[in-house]
């Protein structure tokens, strides 16, 4: 079999805090995303999905600590040093849609200008007109307007400002994609159309793409498999068409998420996400469970995809 564009394995992060306090963020992280393939990470706000794709790319801030693997074909995103990350890995290896496209666009320079730019530095497309052709090209695959791209990143919405960090990211070509919150700023026909644009990528068999999204239904169009995360730790591992169909997720918590939907049970999830730092030993799910009993004070261990002590079974799932 072809091995995977990204393997990652134990991938733990913890943040030093004053008076020697850790922040547990990620925890034991283990997954594998192909060629051809799309694994969507989801989780509600503050699980640690950003704080992973910070990780993989090297951007953690300096009181970070990460632990584990992260092998992008022989390269361990983890051990790498940032001669290596700046050099080789970022937008050569790893193109990023960031969660806030406007921080990341160069504020005195036009669109078209960083397109450009962008263009000479990671294709072999050479001369000046086939460089702002090419420049073009890109910004209609993440339907950013021809008519926009020489204002400046101040001048444009956040919607456009999404679009443009999208035309950015797909000029590499990059053996793996990350997109971090792709579709914020956009409305519905926006959101599938970038969501359309980016499975087409995929869809090439050279890219492997993680999508980290709050945005259930972009998921379920774009992805084959499903990451769920809570409170650090990627809690169930399931097939998307299965988990988003029949027979539908396992983990009590993945089946909240799904069931909040307005589409759907429109039933919110009781409670509230634990504190990272104040993590209890057992699963940090069970204060919100309906399912919790005294064997939850245990922490459980992933089998299967699903790391509950009581998932949810087949039989339960059809009733």
């Amino acid at each position: 079999m072809t091995p995977p564009v990204l393997s990652v394995r134990g991938l733990s992060v913890r943040f030093l805090m004053p008076g020697g306090r850790r922040i547990a963020a990620v925890t034991d992280a283990r997954f594998d995303v192909s060629a051809g393939e799309c694994l969507a990470l989801i989780g509600e706000s503050g699980c640690g999905k950003s704080v992973l794709a910070s990780a993989l790319l090297g951007l953690l801030p300096a009181n970070a600590q990460a632990a584990g693997q992260a092998r992008l074909g022989d390269l361990d995103l983890l051990a790498a040093d940032e001669r290596i990350l700046a050099r080789t890995v970022r937008g050569r290896l790893i193109g990023l849609i960031p969660q806030s496209p406007a921080a990341h666009l160069t504020p005195v320079r036009t669109v078209r200008s960083q397109l450009e730019e962008t263009v000479r530095a990671l294709t072999g497309v050479r001369g000046r007109a086939a460089v702002r052709k090419a420049a073009e090209a890109a910004a209609e695959r993440a339907a950013f307007p021809a008519g926009h791209l020489d204002r400046h990143p101040h001048e444009l919405s956040g919607g456009l400002a999404q679009r443009a960090a999208t035309a950015l990211a797909l000029v590499g070509e990059t053996p793996l994609l990350l997109a971090d919150e792709p579709t914020t700023g956009l409305d519905r026909d926006l959101v599938d159309h970038t969501v359309d644009e980016l499975r087409r990528h995929v869809d090439t068999g050279r890219h492997a793409l993680l999508v980290i999204t709050h945005d259930l239904a972009a998921a379920e169009r774009i992805a084959d498999r499903v990451a769920v995360m809570y409170a650090g730790r990627i809690v169930e591992l399931a097939d998307a068409k299965a988990f988003f169909g029949a027979p539908g997720p396992r983990h009590p918590y993945s089946r909240g998420l799904l069931q909040a939907l307005p589409d759907r049970a429109f039933t919110p999830i009781p409670g509230m996400p634990p504190e990272l730092g104040d993590l209890p030993e057992g699963c940090a799910f069970a204060p919100r469970c309906e399912r919790a009993t005294t064997t939850c004070t245990a922490l459980p261990q992933a089998v299967g995809g699903i790391a509950c002590h009581h998932p949810h079974v087949t039989e339960d799932l059809r009733a």
